[in-house]
């Protein structure tokens, strides 16, 4: 899978090193909220290990996200084909999840807007969607920006 680079991220392959602290944000209740539940660290991953299944499959998939100045782990941003049937399946989803400390500086909607030029210009796609539910204001706030 290709990395991309923004002005401040690098969304990239998955790293052995990720697995702690992406286990420790799938445990966080704020970051969870709008999911069934938190993750214990092996519900985390067989989690991840889905995600690499699934850029394995596909040649595409949710990208560890980096903060460039540092290489910090922040999360995932990137595109997931959706397992369930709804109004818009088959299809490609962007989506994201980010450590609460990355809140609110629009890095998930800088990562997103990146992830979306490579569907479509690196991946050659027609559509991608994205979808929360109603009360999840921060991921529509980033959703209508894109």
């Amino acid at each position: 899978m290709t990395a991309l680079q923004t002005e401040r991220l690098v969304l990239r392959h998955w790293h052995a090193a990720d697995r702690l602290p992406f286990a420790e944000m799938n445990a966080d209740p704020r970051v969870m909220e709008f999911m069934p539940a938190t993750l214990s660290r092996p519900e985390s991953d067989l989690l991840l290990d889905s995600i690499e299944k699934h850029i394995d499959t596909h040649g595409f998939g949710l990208f560890a996200a980096e903060l460039r100045r540092d290489r910090s782990f922040i999360g995932f941003i990137g595109l997931a084909i959706p397992s369930f049937q709804a109004s818009f399946t088959p299809g490609v989803e962007v989506g994201w999840r980010l450590s609460p400390i990355h809140w609110g500086k629009g890095l998930a909607t800088e990562g997103a807007r990146e992830v979306i030029r490579y569907a479509f210009e690196g991946l050659g796609l027609e559509a991608v969607v994205s979808f929360t539910v109603p009360a999840n204001a921060r991921s529509r706030r980033v959703m209508e920006k894109l």
